[in-house]
């Protein structure tokens, strides 16, 4: 008799973040999908972020994973927007510091902008847009935020990015003191995934 067990869909996790990419996978747990580092389809060509939103480069990550994967892809942009900073660093905020990806650089950036600001005045936003799809389309977008403040010294040894010195107010505590729980319950990028993944069920039945 043939198997007639359903194949779980292919879902790729377009980031080279290797902590954004766990976060990414533990927020898509319990969908009836086989969730897949983009590494494991390597080489793949790095998407050209060159927009100027959070919702635009999403989109283009993860359209150009899904093309080059063959696969479902979904895919976020998120960043840091500081309020005494005119909301920067904004969609530039992996590259911040000067090199991609660089967590020490950014921080070290981010405190010089803001050497004199008092406390009061340290309010950000963390960002997400996450965005699935095909290699045919866009097929959902989500967007989420956190609000918080910005500490002049980090605490925490956990997350990553600006995470040790962004305080979320009530919690007492920055990103990088959460455990990845508590992380995923109040983070922008938990949730835009929860949005996200509440509709991407029905597109798997």
């Amino acid at each position: 008799m043939p198997d007639m067990t359903h194949t779980p869909r292919i879902l790729v996790v377009g980031t080279r973040n290797a902590k954004k990419c766990r976060e990414m996978a533990h927020a898509l747990q319990g969908l009836p999908v086989s969730v897949r580092p983009l590494s494991d389809y390597d080489p793949v060509p790095a998407a050209v972020e060159d927009a100027d939103t959070f919702e635009a480069n999403a989109a283009i990550k993860a359209l150009t994973y899904a093309r080059a994967t063959g696969q479902w892809c979904v895919a976020d942009d998120s960043g840091l927007e500081v309020a005494a900073l005119d909301n920067r660093p904004g969609v530039y905020s992996a590259r911040w510091g000067g090199e991609d990806g660089n967590d020490a650089l950014n921080n070290r950036r981010l405190m010089d902008e803001l050497r004199g600001v008092p406390s009061q005045r340290r309010q950000a936003r963390f960002v997400c847009v996450a965005v699935l799809a095909s290699p045919e389309r866009v097929l959902l977008e989500a967007r989420g935020t956190c609000e918080g403040l910005i500490l002049d010294a980090p605490r925490g040894q956990g997350g990553f990015g600006y995470d040790p010195y962004f305080l979320v107010p009530h919690l007492g505590r920055t990103m990088a003191e959460l455990t990845p729980d508590e992380k995923l319950a109040v983070s922008h990028r938990g949730r835009a995934l929860a949005d996200l993944r509440a509709r991407i069920a029905p597109l798997l039945a």
